[in-house]
């Protein structure tokens, strides 16, 4: 057997590799060098802000001397090569370091105990209206795209896209004047105990919830509303009903898995918003999640926790688009045929 012959052999079992273990792999290769590129682009961000966290936590205490052995304590005296390559490395093997007021009060309080409770908080809260979103995106989208252009599909337009065009601060007052203030039936703060579930919040959940889902529900209606529309004039549609079959299976087996396939996308954006973006509905409800937490990061000039925080929630979102990706290629399998060339 000749060299040529024998290296052919040795690749054929890569070229019969699933599509989706390649795009698996692409993906995920991908997204360690997106959030290499973003650990660096972070750690610089926040060390050349004015001020540090021994500055902040010492106060009117910080004295040369003082200030000085904080400073010394919390790493800040080295190189920025030397305190980004020792972030890192603790970040890779799941140590996130000191809070600085940990080092402040010598309690050494790690940046994953201080952040865990909240960051629970967080993903409870997005779970819970990320459900709703997606069950109402599926059905008012199909029923708007079944009764295009009458009075049902301009209702829903309506009735989704005003909730959708407001910023989330606006939704929420909204909401509280009414549910609150006006009609006394819901409470206005989404209190959590430390280390209770966020689930035993009941009620008081309902007003954070309403004002995600208001404001997020609207694009995934639209988005799906068009798949189904594009779906619905498909051959396959047409020749399924030629066949004689209902129009329920019709719709269900034929063109919303088709419609479902773009959707994934803005579900997945959704689901990172969610999370990644609940800073100003934690604030308005007062909820103890991970915005709440950042603000309080960032206003003591606590870089490690802040640089902690922001490279966990990119992670979810690089996770979340590797997901999507994936079942989007389920879903459509002519994707899978392309990624197979």
């Amino acid at each position: 057997m000749t060299a040529a012959a024998t290296v052919a052999v040795e690749t054929a079992p890569a070229k019969n590799t699933h599509p989706l273990a390649r795009l698996a792999a692409r993906r995920v290769l991908e997204g360690a060098l997106t959030l290499f590129a973003l650990s660096i682009l972070v750690f610089l961000a926040t060390s050349v802000l004015p001020g540090d966290a021994a500055s902040a936590v010492l106060g009117k205490q910080a004295t040369g001397p003082a200030l000085k052995a904080m400073r010394h304590a919390m790493g800040l005296d080295r190189s920025l090569i030397v305190q980004y390559e020792h972030w890192l490395f603790g970040l890779l093997h799941g140590d996130l370091g000191y809070t600085a007021l940990g080092h402040a009060t010598g309690g050494h309080v790690t940046v994953w105990s201080q952040i865990s409770d909240k960051l629970s908080n967080s993903l409870a809260l997005a779970g819970i209206a990320f459900v709703p979103i997606v069950i109402l995106s599926q059905l008012l989208g199909v029923f708007s795209a079944l009764k295009a252009g009458r009075w049902q599909d301009q209702l829903i337009s309506v009735v989704t896209l005003v909730p959708a065009a407001l910023p989330e601060f606006v939704l929420g007052t909204v909401l509280l004047s009414v549910l609150f203030t006006w009609l006394d039936l819901l409470p206005p703060v989404s209190f959590v105990l430390p280390g209770t579930n966020p689930f035993s919040a009941g009620i008081t959940l309902i007003l954070p919830v309403l004002t995600l889902v208001g404001v997020t529900l609207g694009p995934a209606v639209r988005m799906l509303r068009a798949g189904m529309l594009e779906a619905l004039e498909a051959d396959t549609v047409a020749v399924a009903r030629l066949n004689g079959l209902s129009e329920r299976r019709v719709v269900r087996r034929y063109a919303l898995r088709n419609a479902l396939a773009p959707t994934i996308q803005v579900f997945a954006l959704i689901a990172q918003y969610l999370v990644g973006g609940l800073l100003i509905v934690e604030n308005l409800f007062g909820y103890p999640g991970i915005g709440t937490e950042l603000v309080n990061a960032v206003t003591i000039h606590d870089n490690l926790e802040v640089q902690s925080v922001t490279m966990l929630l990119a992670a979810f979102c690089v996770a979340t688009t590797i997901v999507a990706d994936l079942l989007v290629m389920i879903l459509v399998p002519k994707l899978r045929t392309a990624a197979s060339r």
